[in-house]
């Protein structure tokens, strides 16, 4: 199981778009590594589909998005038809690469192994990872989702507009924040330092009388 802030393992695996070396793949980009517990299963199709359509997010964002699934090349070759077909997708060239993972080789080494979801054959299937890795190819956020439960990929999308601006400024995005919304000053920015870098810095009183929530307009 890879923890918050570690090193991503590295590992290379055969793709539709050929062999790839993952930390290669990504160069000096955030990547988004997502995985699925078997091609032709009608929750993936829907998500799959949904990710082709966030491409241009993506994009603009400096994001690599590769899949995983349980199943050989040849059977995400065919998947990605049904896939196009679903998300009425009438580029030729799918914008991304899905993993074959018939062994289950990294979904045991990543830890998304979902004991209550197998395969004909008893073979426990992938949960519904997402891992979000930086361009030092540090692990920054993970969420595991049963295999009964489709992701929200506009929240993923939210997460990163926040790692990039946290990351960029001493701030942190409160509850239910969306991009141009007002953020905090994190709490280990000096008064002074805070009056310096902020000039809309606003100070909510409380009864406790701590000083601790500090709002500011998004820094850009």
């Amino acid at each position: 199981m890879v923890l918050l802030g570690e090193t991503f393992p590295n590992f290379t695996a055969d793709t539709q778009n050929g062999k790839i070396n993952l930390h290669d793949w990504l160069g000096d980009s955030w990547g988004i590594l997502f995985s699925h517990p078997n091609d032709f299963t009608p929750v993936c199709t829907t998500e799959l589909a949904r990710v082709v359509k966030l491409m241009p997010e993506f994009n603009k964002l400096g994001i690599k998005v590769i899949a995983l699934s349980c199943n050989s090349v040849d059977s995400h070759q065919k998947w990605i038809e049904d896939i196009k077909s679903y998300g009425e997708i009438t580029d030729e060239e799918f914008p991304y690469p899905i993993i074959e993972d018939e062994s289950r080789r990294l979904a045991t080494m990543l830890g998304m192994l979902d004991p209550a979801e197998v395969d004909n054959q008893g073979l426990p299937l992938s949960a519904r990872a997402v891992f979000i890795i930086d361009p030092s190819k540090k692990m920054r956020l993970s969420i595991l989702y049963p295999a009964t439960t489709g992701r929200n990929f506009d929240e993923i999308l939210r997460v990163v507009e926040s790692l990039h601006l946290t990351d960029k400024f001493k701030v942190a995005t409160p509850v239910d924040w969306k991009k141009g919304e007002e953020v905090m000053v994190q709490p280990s920015v000096t008064e002074n330092e805070a009056k310096e870098l902020f000039p809309t810095l606003k100070t909510i009183n409380l009864p406790s009388g701590k000083t601790y929530l500090r709002v500011v307009s998004q820094p850009t």
